[in-house]
């Protein structure tokens, strides 16, 4: 572990505009169209015991994303890699929340025709990132479904690229604190489940995992999650999720980067199932986890070199 009294990467090291810097030094133009617009999309993957978990998955969706906003990235796919792993790699992070941003770029003085811009590239590693914390995991969270906020529409925003879009989301998360709740899930405007603030929804419903197949970001711990059930011999369908379908659902969970598979245990003020993580949410869970050992899923930093 690296002392930040005497180490300046030891919170964590950014990547910008071609220079490594300790994360609390790490400044963007506030003219990048990233933060006034934006416009970008970005991608995030975890680091746990020093080892990257499907690093070329979130790299495959970085790019796709990119190529569907019409952005060319300033640096090659090897290139954001190295980088990626640079900055964990200074920080001496053994559990990190690495996060990648290509943004359409700085206009020159009047300029609005994106077409014209030179997009940027940042990076950062920083501590491990909770949604919600492990001692909470192991009795679940608490959710509501949002009645005041709706999921912005499909053909607004497109949500299976990653975007810093989260009017809707910060808007369900106050929702869910007005109402003594944890987190929110959003439904569209045909009263189907879509996703919440950083987090793919997944219910037991008469026997079956379901998991919503469109409105939603194609999460790299969702198509974990989705593998697993389906090697488990678990019934899995990606399909329209109604609401109404979570309050039949003897299991919830959601899953993030950011906290892995989170069980839930209450929904709306009442409990899911038995009120605690069940059977299939847990076996889900800890092979997840485990997989972050897999070297066909992950890769070791050198923290030596």
């Amino acid at each position: 572990m690296t002392d930040p009294t005497t180490d300046p990467f030891a919170e964590g090291c950014a990547w910008i505009e071609g220079e490594y810097v300790p994360i609390h030094e790490a400044r963007i133009p506030i003219l990048d169209t990233g933060f006034v617009r934006s416009d970008l999309t970005y991608d995030v993957v975890g680091v746990w015991q020093g080892r990257f978990f499907r690093l070329e998955d979130h790299l495959d969706r970085l790019l796709a994303g990119c190529q569907r906003i019409r952005l060319i990235p300033p640096r090659s796919r090897e290139e954001i890699r190295a980088i990626m792993i640079e900055t964990v790699r200074r920080s001496g992070l053994r559990d990190a929340y690495v996060e990648v941003v290509v943004t359409r770029g700085v206009p020159g003085q009047g300029e609005r025709d994106p077409r014209k811009l030179s997009a940027r590239l940042y990076a950062y590693a920083i501590p491990y990132v909770w949604i919600v914390r492990p001692e909470l995991q192991e009795r679940g969270t608490d959710v509501i479904v949002a009645r005041d906020t709706r999921r912005i529409p499909p053909g607004s925003v497109d949500p299976t690229v990653k975007n810093f879009h989260w009017g809707d989301l910060v808007r369900g998360l106050f929702e869910a604190y007005d109402r003594d709740s944890l987190l929110p899930i959003l439904p569209d405007g045909d009263g189907l489940v879509t996703e919440g603030p950083g987090f793919n929804v997944f219910a037991l419903v008469d026997g079956v995992l379901r998991t919503p197949a469109r409105g939603v970001l194609h999460g790299i711990t969702r198509k974990t999650a989705i593998e697993i059930a389906e090697e488990s011999g678990v019934e899995m369908r990606v399909e329209d999720l109604p609401v109404g379908s979570l309050y039949r659902a003897t299991e919830i969970f959601l899953t993030s980067t950011a906290g892995g598979v989170i069980p839930v245990a209450h929904l709306d003020g009442a409990p899911v199932g038995t009120g605690a993580p069940g059977p299939v949410t847990s076996k889900i869970r800890d092979r997840y986890w485990e997989l972050h050992t897999d070297p066909r899923l992950s890769e070791a930093v050198d923290y030596d070199s």
